[in-house]
């Protein structure tokens, strides 16, 4: 439906306004419950969550079936079948949405963000933001209408001081979580999975169950996009591996995942939020004209996530800016465009 609507110019406030509008009630209840209760509740039984919805939430988010509903709900989706990938990677996204948008790039990190009043040639004050960033020619910035953040705001994040607003932008305490991506060049140790026979081990995907004895919660060959249909399937010599874990594997470790291997490369990154329903989602907009896009995270992270929220907040800028009450928040718009139409 948010495309529908999204096509149609409407937008939303806050991000709880934004899943209402999508799902009614059953969707922001989501938020405050978790994958395990809800599939409960829907009939469910402890088997399949403990050894099918728990593992697909261990390889999505690096969680188990405690988070909230909501976003276990996206990470079920993500393990069906018929996904889509992005040949060359998903940072050609980004790069292709910046070209297509023929936006101005100033590479740079992004320190503060200060209310400034100017005065208009007609004597009426003008309210501006300076914003101040690090560049490799030092530190410098600009004065903007309009501030959007698109990157989660903590300290271990962009780390934004927000100067002299009144009433000040509140912190979010919203820990992420760690995730550590290893890619492995090499051949799987097929015993360590109980396989005495190599041969007869033909999985290309492992994932896990909730289980401290394990130190990884999943692990997978890496195909090419080209490759459509041999995602999942083991190959006959070494491949790339892609392994997640919560923690840097040691040696010992990847000697038990792998007979051999030749090249390893280890990323770790706050992946994406720690979620703990009840989940209580940071606003949209952070002052009269700074908008902030990555508290849908909490809601659930992922890249049409994001997607969603970046249109949202360009339209809610643009409504406000101009006045447009009447496609903001506004009840009932499936009702509405269906009579429209």
């Amino acid at each position: 439906r948010i495309y529908r609507y999204q096509t149609h110019d409407y937008a939303f406030s806050s991000n709880e306004r934004l899943l209402h509008a999508l799902g009614g009630n059953d969707f922001t209840r989501l938020l405050n419950q978790t994958i395990d209760e809800a599939m409960q509740k829907a009939g469910f039984s402890h088997k399949f969550i403990n050894e099918v919805v728990c593992p697909a939430m261990r390889v999505n988010y690096g969680q188990g079936v405690n988070i909230n509903g909501f976003v276990g709900a996206v990470s079920l989706a993500g393990v069906e079948s018929g996904l889509w990938s992005v040949k060359g990677g998903n940072k050609l996204v980004c790069t292709g949405l910046i070209y297509a948008s023929k936006a101005e790039v100033i590479p740079g990190t992004v320190l503060s963000i200060e209310p400034k009043i100017r005065p208009r040639p007609t004597g009426e004050p003008l309210k501006l933001y300076q914003v101040t960033y690090n560049t490799t020619s030092g530190l410098t910035g600009d004065t903007y209408d309009i501030v959007v953040v698109a990157a989660p705001l903590s300290r271990k994040m962009a780390d934004i001081t927000f100067k002299n607003f009144d009433p000040p932008v509140p912190e979010f305490p919203n820990p992420y979580h760690q995730t550590v991506t290893t890619l492995v060049h090499g051949r799987l140790n097929a015993s360590f999975f109980g396989y005495r026979d190599p041969s007869a081990f033909r999985f290309g995907a492992i994932f896990t169950t909730e289980n401290p004895k394990l130190f990884i919660n999943s692990l997978g060959v890496v195909s090419p996009v080209e490759d459509g249909g041999a995602e999942g399937k083991l190959p006959l010599r070494s491949a790339v591996w892609k392994v997640f874990s919560k923690e840097v594997l040691t040696k010992e470790q990847l000697n038990l995942l792998f007979s051999s291997y030749d090249s390893i490369k280890v990323k770790k990154w706050l992946a994406y939020p720690r979620y703990s329903p009840p989940e209580k989602c940071p606003p949209v907009v952070l002052h009269d004209n700074i908008y902030y896009l990555n508290g849908i995270e909490r809601a659930a992270s992922a890249m049409e996530m994001s997607a969603i929220a970046a249109k949202n907040a360009a339209l809610l800028a643009y409504h406000r800016w101009y006045g447009n009450a009447d496609k903001i928040d506004q009840e009932d718009l499936y009702e509405k465009l269906k009579t429209e139409l």
